[in-house]
């Protein structure tokens, strides 16, 4: 099969696996969506439990307190019976530490019964609160859930149609091929990417020569392997550029500014050599001019010699 329909299919199949997968991403993650609201719920009850625990604790005690107290009360009203029909002193002064002992009893039962029967009608009312919210929680998560359970028909029906849309085009494929675009996609979400300029558009690495010609050629032959990126692994497909998209690749101005980085180089170099060649002239100028003094005095003295043996 010709390479540039293979490319063709690959594209086609891209944008169905990318549907693909992230629906099937969704279908996955739509019941974590619930997990807040179940979490949320499953502290409720477990909030509500205990407090169920500590209202019967106090109840029982309650219970208790109130029986405690009727004995209580009948202890100190059979003494103070027996007070009014005693005979003696002695079983006077028995009658009348039974009604005192039952009263202290009967106070102190009372006071204890109170603050019991407040914190039970306190723990109640917390009771009927957590229930409501437990009743709300449970409502609130069961419309969650229908919800859910719409969506994931949705995508489930989107799902199939996108397998069947798949099931047209991998036929057409190799499945050494097939299995590795899977695979990128996955990653990626982009398998298949255009070489432009010799640059892999997936990745934006430059790419060996060599190597983006035989992409060029694996188009234009059709009768070549599909090629992978080095560095990113996804399919190579190669497109021409026009001169307006070569800028977005080649920025003449930066090469520009290296240039004159160059030059000014170059310049810097010239002025070093034309100052070590001045130097070098300046030191044999003041060498010549002392040979030229030096001769110039050697002429004076001959010169007077002259003179002096044409007067003798």
């Amino acid at each position: 099969m010709a390479t540039a329909e293979t490319f063709e299919n690959l594209k086609n199949l891209q944008e169905i696996l990318v549907q693909k997968y992230d629906l099937e991403k969704k279908v996955s993650d739509a019941p974590k969506q619930l997990s807040n609201q179940e979490e949320l719920l499953s502290k409720t009850r477990k909030e509500f439990i205990e407090q169920k625990n500590a209202y019967d604790l106090i109840s029982d005690k309650v219970s208790r307190l109130k029986v405690e107290l009727d004995e209580a009360v009948r202890s100190r009203e059979e003494g103070e019976k027996g007070v009014a029909n005693s005979t003696t002193h002695r079983e006077y002064e028995a009658l009348e530490k039974q009604i005192s002992e039952a009263k202290d009893k009967e106070d102190d039962v009372r006071r204890e019964l109170q603050k019991e029967e407040k914190e039970l009608l306190a723990l109640d009312e917390r009771l009927k609160i957590t229930e409501e919210s437990i009743n709300f929680s449970e409502q609130e998560l069961r419309t969650s859930r229908e919800s859910i359970d719409n969506e994931i028909a949705g995508y489930n029906e989107r799902l199939s149609q996108l397998r069947e849309e798949e099931d047209k085009i991998t036929p057409n494929l190799k499945q050494e091929t097939l299995f590795k675009f899977q695979r990128i996609i996955q990653r990626n979400s982009e398998g298949i990417v255009a070489v432009r300029n010799g640059v892999c558009t997936g990745c934006h690495m430059i790419l060996p020569a060599n190597f983006a010609n035989e992409v060029r050629e694996a188009e234009n032959n059709g009768d070549k392997d599909i090629l992978f990126c080095p560095y990113c692994s996804r399919i190579l497909y190669y497109e021409e550029v026009s001169e307006d998209q070569q800028e977005d690749y080649f920025d003449i101005g930066v090469a520009g500014s290296l240039a004159g980085f160059d030059e000014d180089f170059d310049d810097e170099d010239e002025t070093e050599d034309d100052d070590e060649r001045d130097g070098g002239l300046g030191e044999y100028d003041s060498s010549d001019s002392d040979d030229d003094d030096s001769d110039s005095a050697d002429s004076d003295e001959e010169s007077e010699e002259d003179i002096e043996e044409d007067e003798e």
